[in-house]
């Protein structure tokens, strides 16, 4: 008689496909229509945006530029239903080439109906002088969208507009608030709005910042440390030649300083320490008066900037020359940002969202770089920070044609809203 069911040995394979068949189902979940659909309508008018900011030249120390783009921002998050006001600088860092003056920033804030509090961070600075627009104008070319400051970072500020915009058009007001803050100092060390991003920050469920996701879309959980060491020494000039002893020399005690930091630093654990500019002396027949040295300084921990420049001063109470004086000025440029559990489990839930689109979702725990206003961010922060929520792009802060890649865009815009909506209802604990 014919068998009336399928034999054990055939019946064990075909159960384990069907199991494999369904979890890869499950696994590959769906995108939410409504969400990406109005993702790719968002497209051309993203474009249009960020046509517009990279026709605004502002360049960190173009204060007037800088004023025109805050004023095109904020108007933008005022059509969009925020509360929205321009900020001028008032708790001033002040670094070794801090400017006169600060550029402003845009603080906006949309209230939901629920309680979770969520920051969107981008700068609206870039590193170019007035008068190169010509150069690297606004084109699209194939895939690419190229222009001047494109990628560094307009198009951080052009996501977080047409997030809002996205959010808005869904009719999703599930947060408690949307805060969104874009400052004019970001290339140079945030000066003038470190503490303010800190103190934003402080009280957000999480905070996302929008500087480029690089050439793969990378999220970044942490970055380098910057810091810089500045070592001065008065001396005291004679002439070289004719009463040498009746000087200090400057410059001996400055090289003996030097050579006695230079093992500073501690790779292993990620800390650098290199001196890269030195001067001294005015003449070749004079003993020199003055001397001064510069180093930069790279650390993958708060606490390892505070051991150095301990370190730092205890080196400079041993002087070759006792009659100089030596002065050491250590100064965070940025604080290293830390990878964190809140932060690890926003980011894998991004690879999940990634997965509904077909995509994979690269993200890296490795302090990679420095400088990135995400670190001011999460000096204090409760919630998650994650870095590099911005567009594919390339050749930030070069003479090359910096762009941005036009198909990240869509994926982008789907990330970033998705991640609000999951937080706020509660599906990304």
């Amino acid at each position: 008689m014919p068998r009336l069911h399928p034999a054990p040995s055939v019946l064990g394979p075909l159960l384990a496909s069907l199991w494999l068949t369904c979890a890869a189902t499950m696994v590959r979940a769906e995108p939410i229509a409504d969400v990406h659909a109005l993702a790719q309508k968002e497209q051309q008018p993203l474009l249009d945006t960020l046509r517009d900011l990279v026709n605004i030249e502002s360049g960190s120390k173009d204060i007037d530029g800088l004023n025109q783009i805050a004023e095109r921002v904020a108007g933008q998050l005022k059509q969009l239903g925020g509360t929205v006001e321009i900020l001028q600088p008032t708790d001033i860092t002040r670094l070794d080439d801090t400017p006169e003056r600060i550029g402003p920033a845009v603080h906006a804030v949309f209230k939901g109906t629920g309680t979770k509090k969520i920051m969107l961070i981008a700068h609206m600075d870039t590193v170019y002088l007035k008068g190169m627009l010509k150069d690297q104008p606004f084109r699209i070319d194939s895939d690419k969208a190229y222009g001047l400051g494109i990628a560094d970072d307009k198009q951080g500020v052009a996501l977080i507009l047409h997030t809002v915009a996205l959010l808005q058009k869904l009719a999703f007001r599930d947060y408690g608030t949307l805060t969104v803050l874009t400052n004019g100092d970001e290339e140079i060390s945030s000066p003038g709005w470190r503490s303010t991003i800190t103190k934003f920050a402080s009280d957000q469920d999480a905070v996302f910042s929008f500087e480029g996701g690089g050439t793969d879309g990378t999220l970044r959980l942490a970055t380098s440390g910057i810091g810089s060491a500045y070592l001065t020494v008065q001396g005291k000039s004679s002439h070289a030649g004719a009463r040498p002893e009746g000087g200090v020399n400057a410059l001996y005690e400055l090289s003996h300083q030097i050579l006695q930091m230079k093992d500073l630093s501690k790779p292993e654990q990620g800390l650098k320490l290199n001196w890269t500019v030195s001067k001294a002396g005015t003449n070749r027949n004079v003993i020199p008066a003055e001397a001064s040295a510069q180093a930069d300084a790279r650390a993958l921990k708060v606490s390892d900037f505070d051991e150095l420049e301990k370190a730092l001063q205890d080196k400079i109470k041993n002087r070759l020359l006792p009659n100089s004086k030596v002065d050491l000025k250590f100064e965070v440029r940025r604080p290293p940002l830390e990878a964190s559990e809140a932060s690890r489990q926003v980011a894998a839930h991004g690879k999940t969202i990634y997965q509904e689109i077909g995509m994979p979702l690269k993200v890296d725990e490795r302090a990679t770089g420095g400088g990135t206003d995400a670190a001011f961010a999460a000096l204090k922060a409760r919630g998650a920070v994650v870095e590099g929520m911005g567009l594919s792009g390339f050749g930030a802060h070069s003479n090359e044609a910096e762009y941005v890649q036009i198909n990240s865009i869509v994926p982008r815009l789907y990330l970033a809203t998705r991640m609000i909506m999951d937080l706020s209802t509660g599906k990304l604990k």
